[in-house]
């Protein structure tokens, strides 16, 4: 709700006179709090009725966490702006511990991420890791029951809030490679909506698409899911794009990860280009091997 309100200022802002009203909605997503998502459908569980709403003319357009936007886009449907990124690392958040190196071993942390899950795995092996799911309010209020001694969220959602003072330490991409998309909004419409598409389009922002659209790139290319503990961050670094992934295995303990550096795309699909060098990197690697137990597992 806080990033369709955002929206709606914004678009406010930019079209004076016009009326821009929300159409509060509950997806599956939200619904089915009780069991991870990678066990109930995945992502698109968070933008299904949206669609429908969409698509009955009850709605414009709809606004998405980036990081819960399917990797391939519905038919009908397209990304037409993706805005400014916030703070797109993964926040440690605790009420005894600073940071994930102080945790002892043995110590619960919750996430709801089988990515972030795969990291903790792999490099805190002395860690408890269980599943945390439900709205921000409810994850929080369970770390404050003391049924977690920590908890690992996106920082973007906690800063959008207001409750950037609960954040102990944002993790570094060293240490927690963020999700595709992560820390972005999107904004979806009914494709070949010319209208709606010039109203949005100042929404955009140019270094934050470029940065996102390599991410889902190389996410697709991979078959990136929420079956899939995978990561994909890009950068713009002295004028490159700069964009790193990896896969693992749930377990943490098989992970092949890399890194390619090129121009800022240009022309349209200079960026998904990059994120298509990177798989191909991490296929050369040998990561096929560990998308086949994944999909063994499903």
């Amino acid at each position: 709700m806080w990033q369709a309100v955002h929206v709606q200022g914004r678009l406010s802002e930019l079209n004076p006179g016009s009326e821009v009203v929300i159409l509060g909605m509950t997806t599956k997503g939200d619904q089915i709090l009780d069991r991870p998502l990678a066990e109930i459908g995945g992502k698109g569980l968070f933008i299904k009725e949206l669609e429908v709403a969409m698509q009955e003319g009850k709605a414009h357009l709809a606004v998405h966490s980036m990081k819960d936007v399917p990797m391939v886009m519905p038919e009908g449907f397209v990304l037409a702006a993706i805005s400014a990124r916030e703070n797109p690392r993964d926040a440690f958040v605790s009420n005894k511990y600073a940071g994930l190196d102080e945790l002892p071993a043995g110590a619960v942390v919750g996430t709801s991420s089988l990515r972030r899950e795969a990291v903790l795995r792999a490099k805190y092996p002395q860690l408890v890791i269980k599943s945390l799911r439900g709205n921000l309010d409810t994850r929080l209020r369970k770390l404050d029951a003391g049924e977690y001694d920590a908890i690992i969220l996106a920082a973007a959602g906690l800063i959008r809030l207001g409750l950037k003072e609960r954040i102990k330490a944002v993790l570094t991409p060293e240490q927690s490679l963020p999700a595709p998309g992560q820390g972005a909004l999107g904004i979806e419409l009914v494709d070949g909506d010319a209208a709606m598409a010039g109203v949005v389009a100042p929404l955009n922002d140019a270094r934050t698409a470029h940065c996102v659209k390599a991410e889902r790139a190389f996410s697709r290319a991979l078959g990136g899911s929420c079956q899939v503990p995978l990561g994909g961050y890009a950068v713009i670094d002295n004028g490159q794009l700069w964009l790193r992934g990896f896969v693992a295995t749930a377990d943490g303990q098989e992970m092949v990860s890399g890194e390619v550096r090129g121009e800022v795309g240009k022309i349209a699909g200079d960026d998904e280009a990059l994120g298509l060098r990177l798989a191909a990197e991490l296929r050369a690697k040998g990561v096929d091997a560990i998308l086949e137990k994944l999909a063994h597992c499903k």
